[in-house]
């Protein structure tokens, strides 16, 4: 699949109604615990000093760029994803969404109904349009190989330009956190 570059969608970026599906910033080496508590960012993976960086920047190049954004921003309920969000856009313009952990659960081994269930709402999220002059932020997880929106690196965002409910949405361009620095102002 081939993706256009931000230097040719920046000035559509910034007239808005785009969704930016974002992965957190890059996470602490290991697992999830089991027994994973939301409310204890000690039974989860949290972010790395780098991911932090990276949360930072993420959220001056887009003020940099001048994109629009419609707040809040709807992050997942991991430590990670609401501390990429905060530290990106301020604490004050994030919503936690638990819908998000379902894209998580997709790289467990789910029966295919629930698999498909998830993707399905998954659908519905990417085909809303933003309100008029902004775009849509998800700050949540990456997706299994070929599920989803595939792979996402750490930092990494897939814009997605919705066609309204029951219409579809189309991948504009997939940009890793260097894409974004790449662009020519």
């Amino acid at each position: 699949m081939s993706y256009i570059s931000i230097n040719r969608i920046l000035n559509s970026l910034k007239q808005g109604g785009f969704i930016f599906y974002t992965r957190h910033g890059e996470a602490t080496v290991g697992r999830d615990l089991p027994y994973l508590n939301f409310k204890n960012c000690l039974t989860q993976r949290n972010l790395s000093e780098k991911g932090r960086r990276q949360a930072k920047y993420y959220g001056e190049i887009l003020r940099y760029l001048q994109i629009p954004i419609e707040y809040p921003v709807s992050a997942s309920p991991f430590c990670r994803t609401i501390e990429t969000a905060q530290l990106a856009f301020g604490s004050v313009n994030v919503q936690v969404d638990p819908f998000w952990i379902e894209i998580y659960k997709l790289s467990g081994n789910l029966p295919s109904f629930e698999r498909q269930r998830i993707l399905s709402h998954f659908r519905s999220v990417l085909e809303t349009i933003p309100e008029r002059g902004r775009n849509t932020v998800i700050v949540a997880h990456g997706f299994p190989n070929e599920i989803g929106l595939g792979l996402i690196s750490n930092m990494g965002t897939v814009i997605i330009k919705p066609d309204g409910q029951g219409n579809g949405y189309k991948v504009v361009s997939q940009l890793s956190i260097a894409d974004w620095s790449s662009v020519d102002s």
